[in-house]
């Protein structure tokens, strides 16, 4: 006989509930370092190509490019060897090529044309309207080999060039709108040849520093704060640690202000406008709901810039300041500096005995 089973009397067990799986997002950071975005990079294209289409206005804009070219250009002369692959980054309307085929100073025979002394030039921008805009003058056909590149936007793609394609590289007033100079400038080291310069020249921080004070004071004169109007730029102090970081060696920063003389602010906004260098900062007031200035902020800016600035002759100053920069790529034979000690006389020594004298 089999023993009786417990199983009838024993309570059921509790049915489990299934519990609901809740799912978490996480933010996660993308491999390299966080890139700082202080520009609108599709505002700035915007602001070269509307420029652009209107060619008589543009021309006409043209003296302070190709002023600071001439300048980055005259430093090109003090090297001597000549250059068979030279890039021109961010060529804006090819001011650079334009003031190649100059003959200012007089070429001479120890001094040809600057412009014979490369094979061949590639002038690339990221503005096709820009960057063809004296496609058809006749400096084009003085050059050996002259050829323009569209570029996509710098900040969301790297340059479109082989490792190790170009002599020379040189940039003229277009690198101060890049968001991550660091990374562009490694990518310059990585096109350049060894032992191969880059030359550019940008705006500085103290720009317009006279439209800066002016427009300040007459937002918190009409409106009670401060906006940002004036796109900031970097410092001269700044320069040569970028430089470094990317890589570049035998380093040369020199800082020159061009003074440009206006009848009044409102001309002065208008070249800037034709310029394409307008604001391009990625918080200012149109992203903010702003209206943007207004009639009353001009026109109190006016009277503000002409009493703080104004030198008396009915003219007003608008200071540019430039920083030139020169950088070499890493070579054979190439001067290095000495180690740290390894000095034979002591400056100090040197200087009591001057001071003896």
């Amino acid at each position: 006989m089999k023993p009786a089973s417990l199983r009838p009397f024993l309570p059921r067990p509790a049915r489990r509930r299934p519990i609901p799986c809740q799912c978490r997002a996480y933010a996660i950071q993308a491999p390299g370092t966080p890139t700082l975005q202080v520009f609108d990079s599709r505002i700035k294209h915007i602001h070269k190509e509307r420029a652009a289409t209107n060619t008589e206005s543009s021309r006409r804009v043209d003296y302070l490019r190709d002023e600071v070219a001439s300048r980055l250009c005259e430093r090109l002369l003090d090297i001597n060897r000549h250059f068979s692959s030279v890039l021109d980054l961010g060529a804006n309307a090819c001011n650079i090529a334009r003031i190649l085929t100059t003959t200012t100073p007089p070429p001479t025979p120890t001094d040809p044309p600057l412009h014979t002394r490369l094979t061949s030039l590639t002038s690339a921008d990221s503005s096709p309207t820009l960057l063809h805009r004296d496609a058809s003058l006749p400096f084009n056909a003085l050059l050996p080999s002259h050829t323009r590149t569209v570029l996509p936007d710098p900040d969301a793609a790297p340059l479109p060039f082989p490792p190790h394609s170009f002599d020379a590289v040189l940039s003229s007033l277009s690198l101060h709108w890049i968001n991550d100079l660091p990374a562009l400038l490694s990518q310059i080291t990585t096109i350049l040849k060894p032992d191969s310069p880059f030359l550019a020249a940008i705006f500085g921080g103290d720009s317009l520093f006279e439209l800066r004070t002016s427009l300040q004071l007459a937002d918190l004169d009409r409106r009670g704060g401060v906006a940002t109007h004036v796109s900031p730029l970097a410092d001269v102090r700044d320069v040569g640690g970028l430089l470094q970081k990317a890589g570049f060696k035998l380093l040369t920063v020199d800082v020159d202000d061009i003074v440009v003389e206006y009848p009044d602010t409102f001309a002065l906004m208008q070249d800037l406008q034709a310029m394409g260098e307008s604001n391009a900062a990625l918080v200012r007031e149109t992203t903010a709901g702003l209206r943007g200035l207004g009639r009353d902020v001009l026109l109190a800016n006016e009277g503000i810039y002409r009493e703080l600035h104004g030198d008396g002759g009915g003219k007003i100053p608008a200071t540019w300041r430039v920083i030139y920069m020169i950088g070499w790529t890493s070579g054979e034979g190439q001067p290095e500096p000495l180690q740290r000690g390894s000095a034979e006389v002591n400056m100090k020594d040197i200087l009591e005995g001057e001071g003896k004298k």
